[in-house]
């Protein structure tokens, strides 16, 4: 991605909080317009047509970047994508219902909700939202981040522009929207960005540009009003010394069974939190995470009340034991040579996945998107696998392509909801014009498995860890390994070395290879976990291997 000119405070502190949402479209639009090859001035008074001329070719630039009016639907064996009825819908939030027929999508760009009836694979007629200011201006959306089912079935989801939380009435097909109390002075709104609801109905949420929990009482709000909605400050105290515009809030995620409300806050790369409320005694508890895990936005919560959390500014996930605060870190694998259009020689170094959203599902496995891997993956915390589905699109104009005449790029997969008890997961592409479903329920090509699962080790002292592929299919396997030991999934100066890289393998046959592990001299003791596993296009597994360095 093009590196944009920073021209102002505010225009960095947008780049920075965007880290959560904006910086997608900031980056993007701030680079093309920045390639622009028109003089900076031409005259003092330009005349009419030329105003007009520069003004076409920037929606002109825009559409290309945002719309997707060249994309193509694509599939593998995992997934498949549909292209959106109306053009330049730029789709974020999504939702499948439990039974898994109507599939829910905001259209940011039209302010419009649409449903996709996935057994006949018809799009119904789009339901315009009464108010979008965005949908007038043709370089401009509204972003929804979430979009969820209460207990009586209508949809709630949030709206960046317009400062509000919108509820739709499926019986009656109406909508209503609730405005946030207040904005902020250097953007204009609170950004609403994450909603949940708690035993009792009420509906929780916050915004990325106020460290605020707001509380909708649903029998006392109205509709175009704040009637109804009140405000608990987050405490932000740790965050002391870093402009407070730097400071968003990420997501959060009620522990149902517990009673209490998880918080993610970041000042991007900079510093990260995640904070506990209790609302029986109105108390906070806040984690201060590592250096390293300076960007928590994601949050799911497990079948044990554990926080699950993804970092957007790394290719780390983590887990928080709520009973001892204690980190479990896991890497995703490292980004593919495929999305920059080079040999396994031509990944730029320090690449990132940047582990996004993530959502648990009724079996208690959890599901995250990485947006710059181009990948959905899904963890088992019960067998410590990880399996991640490659999406078949790939946009140019969204990557670091050092061979553009191949393909690279990423679909930019923002969003995505997993249909409970069904095995399948729907996803948006924001500025492909699609959206997509990975069909879980088909069984991987191929099975890893690793021993030991977990080890001691000295620094410098070398390990012998003996790795099983079986293909339940035919497969060309390309064996991969990362590591929590950095930000990127890399290794450092330790080192790892699989007795054989590639191999093919017919249906129902195994192989065993060693992956010799030796710690660098200078690793730091603690818990570290290697991830390794093996890569059969477009489908990964790997297991997470815990490593006790003393």
């Amino acid at each position: 991605m093009v590196k944009p000119r920073i021209v102002s405070k505010r225009l960095k502190s947008l780049l920075i909080i965007g880290s959560i949402g904006v910086l997608v479209l900031i980056v993007a639009y701030v680079s093309l317009l920045g390639n622009n090859n028109a003089p900076t001035t031409i005259s003092r008074y330009p005349s009419a047509s030329l105003v007009a001329n520069s003004k076409q070719d920037a929606i002109k630039k825009y559409q290309l970047q945002f719309c997707g009016t060249d994309s193509k639907t694509n599939a593998n064996q995992y997934v498949q994508e549909y292209k959106l009825p109306q053009n330049c819908e730029m789709p974020l939030a999504v939702y499948a219902e439990g039974n898994g027929s109507n599939i829910w999508y905001i259209s940011t760009k039209n302010g419009a909700l649409g449903a996709f009836d996935s057994k006949s694979g018809n799009f119904e007629k789009e339901k315009l939202i009464p108010v979008w200011k965005s949908r007038s201006e043709p370089i401009d959306s509204s972003q929804v981040w979430n979009m969820k089912s209460d207990k009586n079935g209508d949809l709630w989801f949030t709206d960046e522009k317009q400062n509000a939380i919108w509820r739709y009435f499926k019986s009656s097909q109406k909508f209503e929207m609730y405005k946030v109390p207040e904005n902020t002075s250097s953007f204009g709104t609170t950004y609403p960005v994450s909603v949940d609801f708690d035993n009792n109905g009420n509906v929780y949420f916050v915004g990325i540009r106020s460290p605020t929990l707001w509380i909708g009482n649903l029998t006392k709000l109205k509709n175009g009003t704040s009637e109804g909605i009140s405000k608990i400050s987050i405490p932000v105290t740790g965050f002391k010394g870093i402009d407070p515009d730097l400071v968003s809030t990420g997501s959060l995620a009620l522990d149902k069974k517990n009673g209490v409300i998880w918080i993610s806050m970041l000042a991007f790369n900079t510093k990260g939190q995640i904070i506990r409320y209790d609302p029986r005694d109105k108390t906070f508890k806040t984690y201060d995470m590592p250096p390293e895990l300076s960007s928590p936005v994601g949050i799911a919560i497990d079948n044990e009340g554990n926080p699950w959390v993804t970092d957007h500014g790394t290719s780390l996930f983590f887990k928080l034991d709520s009973g001892t605060g204690n980190i479990t870190k896991y890497s995703t694998s490292k980004a593919s040579a495929r999305i920059f259009g080079s040999n396994s020689n031509g990944v730029p170094q320090g690449a990132y996945t940047l582990p996004y959203w993530i959502k648990s599902d009724v079996n208690g496995t959890l599901w995250f998107n990485e947006h710059t891997g181009n990948k959905i993956a899904k963890f088992d915390p019960a067998t410590q696998t990880l399996t991640e589905y490659w999406i078949p699109t790939q946009d140019a104009r969204w990557g670091q392509c050092i061979d553009p005449t191949v393909p690279c790029g990423i679909a930019n997969v923002l969003q995505f909801s997993v249909g409970q008890g069904n095995d399948k997961v729907w996803f948006s592409e924001w500025s492909e014009n699609k959206i997509g479903v990975i069909n879980a329920s088909k069984p991987p090509s191929i099975s890893v498995s690793a021993s030991p699962a977990e080890l001691t080790l000295r620094r410098g002292q070398s390990t012998d860890i003996k790795v099983q592929v079986k293909a339940v299919s035919d497969a060309e396997v390309n064996m991969l390994s990362s590591s929590s030991l950095t930000r990127n999934g890399d290794l450092g100066n330790s080192t790892g070395s699989f007795s054989q890289d590639k191999f093919n393998l017919t249906a129902g046959n195994s192989k065993e290879v060693s992956y010799i592990f030796t710690p660098a001299s200078n690793l730091k003791p603690g818990q570290y976990v290697l991830m390794i596993g093996a890569d059969m296009s477009p489908l990964t597994v790997l297991k997470a291997i815990r490593i006790n360095i003393i």
